[in-house]
């Protein structure tokens, strides 16, 4: 059985992501074999909120080069979760 933290990784700490927590949406990097239920049920788990919708997305690594060596950042998988109105998460308003 996954715990809450072994489904969500971090949060996406942008400007684009910051914008959506007035309107109660909320962005994490997850676990690239997590499914929609997974993250809605680890969110509220970890958070104590109900969870209205998640929407999920695969970002494709960048190709880096250094001089003559090519490298490519590790593809990652991104959720973005809305609460229920009037709900927040707590723990991520501090980090504005």
């Amino acid at each position: 059985m996954k715990t809450p933290y072994d489904v969500i990784l971090a949060p996406v700490l942008s400007e684009k992501a910051y914008q959506g927590y007035q309107s109660g949406k909320y962005t994490f990097w997850v676990h690239p074999d997590a499914t929609k239920t997974e993250i809605k049920n680890a969110v509220e788990a970890a958070f104590k909120v109900s969870v209205v919708k998640v929407n999920v997305m695969n970002v494709r690594g960048k190709k880096k080069r250094l001089g003559r060596y090519e490298g490519k950042r590790p593809d990652r998988k991104k959720a973005v979760v809305t609460v229920a109105a009037g709900q927040k998460i707590e723990a991520l308003e501090g980090l504005i």
